[in-house]
């Protein structure tokens, strides 16, 4: 047997991704929150009643083809425009065309790519034009529109957030692409549902990331008379990876969290740096390790050094800043401060304890003192009386009752005496000697 290389392919005309991009909304995978029978969005498109709009969402899962959908479905003119490649002149030219075009009571529908790119001065250039409905504005981005557009330019825009294709929406994408005439239906294509769902996890929710990896391991499969096979091994050099260590169930990528977390929790640097790269390098989200990370530093940590609260939060801020791999030592440097952090699980014990109190006892009512009175009726209910301003006394303390009196002395918070919690407990000690 042999491997096929790039240069013995079969030519086509463009990537498998391309070939397959849907034409119909019947065609379209996933975002059946916006999609599916009945909702606002299909219903819109359908009755080409389309109004100006943002697609906010990840890579790969169809904000742009779903532009070009609705260019083929409306009745007005739609131009596609990148803010990639344009700046203020091309906006001025593409906007003075859609004005003329209104006066000819002509639609236009401006589909802007990546729009997030586009500076203040740039997209307030659209904004008299969309108030006065010269364009039907559609922009798509994968950023956070509250923090990347216009307040003014948003407010005048519906946002519609598409979500990651699921795993199973992936597995049936790339199970399309082999059997589907556009992709590789005439070629039988050997490949196990095993590797399928590895590459659905490798591409974690975009579709062109999955095609375009289907796509690199059936070029580079092994070749036999009328058949291509992809095997473990060739997918594992296609994505860089040593090993495909999740599954599809995903079991694996629980035992391999659950490893990281018990390392962590006890004082083991070593065995939490090697879990948390078996994860890494099996392709997991960093920012799903960010934050664990952020529940493990309240969790075992809490009290005892606040400061890994921190650390953790700066973790998962470093990864969504950089990605990776770059972010990946960021995450190495939390996971052996957390590690190395004196552990505590008052937090964690106390609060369990106290829902299930909560969820019991959920009509105690708030005791007088603590109520506000902001009526005279409140007053001579006696709301707020018996409060005891703790910044008036000596102490900082008052003696006072906090808690229901079905509650009363009950002790949640049991600080420990490892790290800082040490003197967290003796304070605690002696604010509750002093209100006996």
């Amino acid at each position: 047997m042999e491997q096929l290389s790039l240069f013995d392919a079969p030519a086509v005309s463009m990537p498998l991704a391309g070939r397959l991009r849907p034409e119909t909304l019947e065609e379209f995978a996933g975002q059946e929150h916006l999609l599916g029978k009945g909702k606002l969005l299909r219903q819109m498109i359908d009755q080409d009643q389309i109004a100006s709009m943002i697609f906010w969402g990840p890579p790969g899962v169809g904000k742009t083809t779903l532009a070009n959908i609705i260019a083929k479905k409306t009745h007005a003119s739609f131009i596609n425009f990148s803010a990639v490649t344009s700046g203020i002149k091309e906006i001025k030219e593409v906007m003075a065309q859609a004005e003329n075009s209104r006066l000819l009571g002509q639609k236009t529908v401006l589909f802007v790519d990546e729009i997030h790119r586009f500076n203040k001065a740039q997209q307030d250039a659209f904004l008299p034009y969309v108030e006065k409905g010269s364009i039907l504005l559609i922009g798509a981005t994968t950023e956070n529109p509250s923090f990347e557009i216009n307040a003014a330019l948003l407010s005048r825009c519906r946002v519609f957030v598409l979500q990651a294709l699921s795993t199973d929406d992936l597995v049936s994408l790339l199970q399309n692409a082999i059997h589907s005439p556009k992709g590789y239906g005439n070629t039988e294509i050997g490949i196990t549902d095993e590797l399928l769902g590895a590459i659905a996890v490798f591409a974690n929710g975009d579709a062109r990331s999955a095609l375009n990896t289907l796509e690199m391991a059936i070029t580079n499969g092994v070749v036999s008379p009328g058949k291509i096979t992809v095997t473990r091994e060739v997918l594992e050099q296609c994505i860089s990876k040593k090993s495909l260590l999740y599954d599809k169930n995903g079991e694996e990528h629980y035992n391999l969290i659950s490893a990281l977390h018990k390392s962590m929790r006890n004082t083991d640097p070593d065995a939490a740096m090697y879990w948390l790269s078996r994860m890494l390098e099996a392709g997991e989200d960093p920012l799903y390790v960010a934050r664990r990370l952020i529940r493990f530093a309240s969790e075992d940590v809490g009290m005892a050094d606040s400061q890994a609260l921190t650390v953790a939060v700066s973790a998962y801020q470093a990864c969504h800043f950089i990605g990776m791999p770059e972010c990946n030592v960021n995450l190495a440097h939390a996971v052996v401060y957390l590690s190395m952090a004196p552990k505590s699980n008052a937090l964690y014990t106390g609060y369990e304890e106290c829902r299930l109190d909560a969820k019991r006892m959920v009509a105690q009512p708030v005791p007088l003192n603590l109520r506000n009175a902001p009526t005279q009726l409140m007053a001579e209910l006696h709301y707020g009386e018996g409060y005891q301003y703790a910044h008036d006394t000596a102490e900082k303390v008052a003696r006072m009752q906090c808690l229901p009196d079905s509650l009363k002395d009950k002790e949640y918070y049991r600080p420990g005496v490892q790290g800082a919690e040490a003197a967290v407990k003796e304070k605690l000690e002696k604010v509750k000697r002093f209100k006996q």
